[in-house]
């Protein structure tokens, strides 16, 4: 086994913010006596590639440098590698991006020195990982933090426009979607509860923040083997307008809009499938009627010290 990290930059991330900072994470990482190998991104899911050819050269420890888009493609690399025991990966994260949600479940800071000084310390936490199933496409997608459908995808389909914006991008995103999105027919199924209508969106969570801070699942552990679960039906554009603010206070989850629910799996059809987005991290899947089942403490990732 490698004892070196292995560093996977996106020069892309935070509107480019991650080429420019990289020769001081560098040095800091020489500093810090970190000791390392390095790649960068060239293209769109690169980094699926990278980590797995890292691990292919017996790399078990990895640093994502970028945001959460960066660090989801090096999950998705790492459960999509054969013959790979992934209990044994270490993951790192130096946070350089637009939204930084996933970072923020755990207190990881953007100032870089400090994450770094936290990768020093190799505390690791074992976190549950979703994997979702598009059904007629027989294809599998992981995901650490959140994955959503109906306006939360639509959301992400829009967010790219404003990534200047920073971390009000989802929020412009957002106010931009509501105007003439159009409610979609899903039914849901899990444990033994079955729920079927019009609905704004579905949120199966991991973590405590998405959308650039907004927090939209309630009670989250992030390794308690279960998906936090928020549906909200079919409500009016003054009704979530006139709520919007509670979404970064935490407390729109007290709304009764929103119905709450923790399952380890659970099964999604889609009764009109045109123009409906399913996101997973940000990540834009082909829309399918799909199964999301958790795997229970599957990977480690280097936090802080509690």
């Amino acid at each position: 086994m490698n004892s070196k990290w292995f560093v996977i930059v996106n020069p892309t991330s935070g509107n480019g913010i991650s080429k420019k900072l990289w020769p001081k994470i560098e040095k800091e990482l020489i500093v810090q006596n970190i000791e390392f190998k390095v790649a960068f991104t060239k293209y769109e899911e690169h980094s699926k590639e990278l980590v797995q050819s890292a691990l292919n050269n017996n790399f078990r420890k990895i640093i994502s440098v970028g945001g959460d888009g960066s660090l989801h493609n090096i999950v998705n690399g790492i459960f999509n590698a054969t013959s790979t025991d992934y209990k044994s990966i270490k993951l790192g994260v130096i946070p350089i991006g637009t939204g930084n949600d996933w970072v923020k479940s755990y207190n990881i800071p953007i100032n870089y020195k400090k994450a770094i000084a936290i990768i020093k310390e190799e505390y690791s936490y074992y976190q549950d990982i979703g994997k979702i199933l598009l059904i007629n496409s027989n294809t599998y997608y992981y995901f650490n933090n959140l994955a959503g459908i109906g306006f939360d995808g639509h959301v992400v389909n829009k967010v790219h426009k404003y990534k200047y914006l920073g971390f009000l991008a989802y929020l412009t995103g957002a106010l931009v979607s509501l105007v003439g999105f159009k409610r979609k027919y899903l039914e849901i199924k899990f444990n033994k509860t079955t729920i079927s209508g019009k609905s704004l969106m579905l949120l199966i969570g991991i973590g405590k923040y998405s959308g650039g801070g907004m927090q939209l699942t309630e009670n989250v552990k992030t390794n308690d083997g279960l998906f936090d679960i928020s549906y909200i039906k079919d409500v009016s554009f003054l009704t979530v307008i006139k709520h919007i603010s509670k979404l970064f206070k935490g407390t729109v989850t007290d709304l009764p809009i929103i119905k709450t629910y923790k399952t380890s799996a659970l099964k999604v059809s889609i009764k009109n499938k045109k123009n409906i987005y399913l996101q997973a991290d940000g990540e834009l899947l082909k829309t399918d009627s799909f199964t999301a089942s958790i795997l229970p403490r599957a990977l480690q990732f280097i936090i802080p010290k509690p």
